[in-house]
């Protein structure tokens, strides 16, 4: 029966010949007013636009997860408290003054069982920060749960976690994933796997709670209050909140605490504006944008370099180009259709390559020593503020300095641009007032001043 504790799956899903006798069942949707609501992922559908067959309808918003119809039932087996037991837990590292006042707070929100979020910049070690807390309320025998949008986040996640909890069995969850469900007291997810979980965790995290899918995405917001018990803590974890979050915190439904700093002391680079016109139709004329190239010449004297794109046809272009033209430099390329991406992303990290070329899809959740950062088309509608100010955080991220730089080269400025640059700027005053930062520190952004008048 442990398949079904904490959780509320449909008989199809579960092992053959699982009894079922002792387990609470509902059914999977309920019909009422020309409505149909699904109880998976809490999407209200016209019946008109669901029915499968005379009174018979389905639910094509989790569709992915298996199909969820009125003649299915959910069954579900009430989550306990477990008992206190003692946790390995294997850390030598230190916590910044910074990094301590987050994890007390956490702590303290926690086993209190309140809501809240981490606002913490790029780079700033949200995961250390997750360690007290995480050893603290397992070793009482509560359940977490730790989530993320992005499969990449979850697969980094996961072998720092286990060094720092070698004894603890960890179930890592998300779509490709191939070991079957086992019940554990650390569960490491991805937030869709969390519409299969009904009051579980005493502690839900989700991490990148501004990433996609999850930002905007009421299916996956609803997983994450279904998943929690009645009585628990949910915390989000972000550098870039959302309008909506931060309104909530507003309104005093979310506590915040904000963690403006690295842990190195230093602070964050500040992104340079150079004009680059007319690259679109320079890149049509298989010619590579003279400021592109004098800028990647620039960089290279001191750090590799991740150049972002707006598109996988802007990055295939600028690839063959900078292959025909540029041969001596060492280049590889990567995006979401690409079968060899965790390679290439290792490769990277390995430093087998001076120049790496993606789209978003390098935003978060990745680090790379000594880079340099640029991000060509900046004005492009895909870069937002917070990707801009998350693509930014790449560089500068170890603790050896390595004069990393920032730069948008862009064919006209947009607001989105200014906002970017205006709230790393914010955060590197507000660190800086609550000294978080050191002096000799300030060396890292000798280099990285604003050029906002170019």
């Amino acid at each position: 029966m442990n398949e079904l504790t904490g959780r509320k799956i449909m008989k199809k899903e579960l092992p053959e010949n699982i009894n079922l006798s002792e387990a609470l069942h509902f059914p999977a949707m309920l019909v009422e007013r020309e409505q149909a609501c699904c109880q998976r992922c809490g999407s209200v559908h016209p019946v008109a636009a669901v029915e499968m067959a005379p009174h018979h309808y389905y639910c094509p918003a989790c569709l992915q997860l298996g199909r969820v119809d009125s003649k299915e039932v959910f069954y579900h087996r009430p989550e306990n408290q477990g008992p206190a037991r003692e946790v390995v837990f294997e850390w030598s590292g230190e916590l910044t003054a910074g990094q301590q006042t987050v994890s007390d707070w956490l702590q303290k929100i926690a086993v209190e069982k309140r809501k809240g979020m981490i606002w913490a910049v790029t780079g700033a070690g949200k995961t250390e920060m997750l360690f007290e807390t995480v050893h603290a309320l397992l070793s009482r025998g509560a359940r977490i749960g730790l989530a993320s949008p992005r499969v990449d986040v979850c697969l980094e996640l996961y072998p720092r976690l286990k060094a720092v909890f070698p004894k603890e069995d960890i179930m890592l969850l998300h779509g490709e994933a191939e070991a079957p469900y086992r019940y554990t007291p650390f569960v490491l997810c991805t937030t869709h796997q969390l519409l299969r979980f009904y009051q579980a965790f005493d502690l839900l995290i989700i991490d990148e709670v501004d990433a996609f899918p999850y930002v905007n995405e009421p299916v996956l917001q609803y997983a994450a209050e279904q998943a929690v018990k009645r009585t628990s803590a949910l915390i989000y974890l972000t550098a870039t909140p959302t309008k909506q979050l931060l309104g909530q915190v507003d309104k005093k439904i979310l506590e915040m605490i904000v963690l403006p700093a690295r842990y190195h002391r230093r602070k964050l680079p500040i992104p340079q504006l150079k004009s680059c016109f007319r690259w679109r139709k320079q890149l049509e004329e298989k010619r590579l944008p003279k400021e592109l190239v004098d800028c990647i010449k620039s960089l290279m004297e001191k750090n590799n370099v991740l150049l972002f794109c707006p598109s996988i046809v802007v990055l295939n272009k600028i690839y063959q180009l900078i292959v025909a033209q540029l041969p001596n430099i060492s280049a590889a390329s990567v995006h979401s259709k690409d079968e060899k991406r965790s390679e290439k992303v290792l490769q990277m990290r390995e430093k087998k390559f001076r120049l790496f070329l993606t789209t978003t899809i390098l935003e978060r959740g990745v680090t790379f020593e000594q880079v340099s950062v640029i991000v060509i088309g900046s004005e492009h509608s895909v870069f937002s503020e917070s990707v801009l100010v998350q693509i930014a955080g790449r560089v500068d991220r170890k603790k050896d300095f390595t004069s990393g730089e920032v730069w948008f080269l862009h064919d006209g400025k947009t607001k989105p641009m200014r906002q970017a640059v205006k709230q790393i700027k914010k955060m590197n005053a507000l660190a800086e007032k609550r000294g978080l930062v050191d002096e000799l520190c300030l060396l890292s952004t000798a280099n990285n001043q604003s050029s906002i008048n170019q």
